[in-house]
């Protein structure tokens, strides 16, 4: 038997008054977490959820996503989150491809509407059973005429519920991912998957039942969830809910709660350096005496924001590696082991990594290939897609798409994404490589180099620019700089100045809009 759940219960039997959730000014304890986990539970059995059922969870950073979540599993049910920012007709398709049974959605706010989209989507789904609406005020009725509230389905429920008795390949989410190429798939992560994704990040940040974390990331997708809820839960630990990221919230939040981790992406580092007069707004010496570690990781930390950032506040900065798909983490840097700045870290305990070629055999050492990945992490597949499965699992080895080097002390280097890589007049181009470069300019805060149809060499390099508050450079200046520094073949021709980039909810930069457009 392994169920995650277990974990909350643990805590709400030995550290019952321990603070686990911080959200504003509210403080809820173990033992609060795990009734409150025990009424969803139980709210959701009288609705005639079962031992495998799907169950959608719609909501951004706030104290009712854990405790959905967990509930959710004590029924050995599973949990499929949804993306805060989709449309109507995008939850549809994720109820509908998931065969969830309830969807629990959060109301949402007058600039994310989220119930109404969630609503328009339950109602085109059609194979929804039940829609449950998350209200910030419990008290109020449903913002949607006729619709239950959870409130109403956790009232008068027992606060005790037995834990399922779940085996540990059972799947516990479903975890859809991006959809860069075609339809989003929903990958399969066990019980197993995420409790030794949650085991290694322990042992590889060495938390503590002390720790804070704060957590910027959204839930519903994997880094937030099991680097970070799912550890918190693990070690006991607390966690403070922020619901959007915002540079000027997340430091004072550092400075209320004595933060001790922080995780984040590349962008969010980004925004914190890039803050004006930080320094006059926050205490960030007492940022930098309680922050113990910091974690980076959803796309590649150019060096030189590493380098800053742990300056700047006193902190080592972990790189990690991995996908939906892995659970997520597939590598790690590590305390006992030399941080190397621009790498992704060696394989995690139970996960072996190798560099292959297009024939999927070993690339000699330092070479660039696809990074395949096999262990404990990997999905039990995309759920109802056996093709699909059958295509990204082979002889055992998960096909990231990835293209990455490896040292010979297995210290894994990610160079790209495969459908990244730019095709230059025959010659292959590394956006990444670029970006480091253009990263070290005084002016630029964020870069995104892309490929552009050119009709003689196929593609031409293209680089967006973000400029950093107050700061001044042309694209023609820009190109210069760019080209006394970069192979001929490699520098980019066009440099466009944006004021805002395209990005995800997870803060990932959205290469593939820019290219469309």
């Amino acid at each position: 038997m392994m169920n995650l759940a277990a974990n909350l219960v643990r805590n709400a039997t030995v550290l019952p008054d321990k603070v686990a959730i911080r959200f504003g000014e509210r403080a809820i304890t173990y033992a609060e977490f795990d009734r409150a986990a025990n009424q969803v539970a139980n709210g959701l059995r009288a609705l005639g959820v079962g031992h495998g059922d799907k169950i959608a969870l719609a909501c951004p950073n706030l104290p009712y996503f854990p405790i959905a979540y967990f509930g959710i599993l004590k029924l050995g049910a599973v949990v499929v989150p949804i993306n805060v920012l989709l449309k109507g007709t995008e939850i549809a398709y994720h109820l509908k491809d998931s065969d969830a049974k309830v969807l629990l959605c959060f109301e949402g706010t007058a600039e994310l509407p989220l119930g109404q989209a969630g609503w328009e989507g339950f109602r085109e789904a059609g194979t929804c059973g039940h829609f449950v609406m998350i209200m910030a005020d419990p008290s109020k009725p449903a913002a949607i005429e006729g619709a239950t509230t959870l409130a109403q389905m956790m009232r008068d429920q027992p606060t005790s519920c037995d834990l399922a008795l779940t085996a540990a390949d059972d799947t516990a989410v479903i975890l859809y991912t991006s959809g860069t190429t075609g339809r989003p798939k929903g990958a399969e992560l066990t019980h197993s998957n995420l409790m030794m994704n949650a085991l290694c990040i322990k042992g590889l940040m060495k938390l503590v039942a002390e720790d804070v974390h704060l957590l910027v990331l959204p839930l519903f997708h994997s880094f937030g969830q099991v680097v970070q809820m799912n550890s918190v839960v693990l070690c006991g630990a607390t966690m403070v809910l922020l619901p959007r990221f915002d540079p000027d919230a997340a430091l004072a939040a550092m400075v209320r709660h004595q933060v001790t981790v922080f995780a984040g992406v590349p962008t969010m580092y980004i925004a914190i350096l890039n803050l004006p007069d930080a320094d006059q707004r926050h205490d960030l010496r007492a940022i930098a005496a309680s922050m113990r570690v910091g974690v980076s990781g959803g796309a590649a930390l150019p060096v030189e924001v590493l380098r800053q950032f742990e300056q700047k506040f006193e902190v080592t900065i972990l790189e990690g590696y991995g996908l939906s798909e892995t659970s997520p983490v597939a590598t790690f840097n590590q305390f006992e082991f030399e941080c190397v700045p621009g790498s992704v870290g060696q394989a995690i305990a139970g996960v072996e990594v190798r560099i292959v070629d297009t024939h999927d055999q070993p690339v000699p050492v330092g070479e660039i290939g696809e990074v395949v990945i096999r262990g404990h992490n990997i999905m039990k597949g995309y759920y109802k897609r056996p093709e699909a499965t059958a295509e990204a699992i082979r002889n055992g080895w998960f096909h990231s798409g990835d293209l990455g080097r490896m040292d010979e002390r297995g210290y894994v280097y990610i160079v790209d994404r495969l459908k990244d890589m730019i095709i230059r007049g025959g010659f292959n181009v590394y956006p990444r490589e670029l970006e480091e470069v253009m990263m070290t300019h005084e002016a630029i805060a964020q870069v995104a180099v892309i490929g552009v149809p050119e009709p003689t060499l196929g593609e031409e390099v293209k680089a967006v620019v973000m400029l950093k508050p107050g700061r001044q450079a042309g694209g023609d200046e820009l190109m210069a700089w760019c080209k006394e520094r970069m192979a001929a073949y490699k520098y980019p021709r066009h440099v466009e100045i944006v004021a805002a980039m395209p990005m995800t909810a997870t803060g990932k930069i959205l290469k593939r809009e820019m290219r469309s457009r």
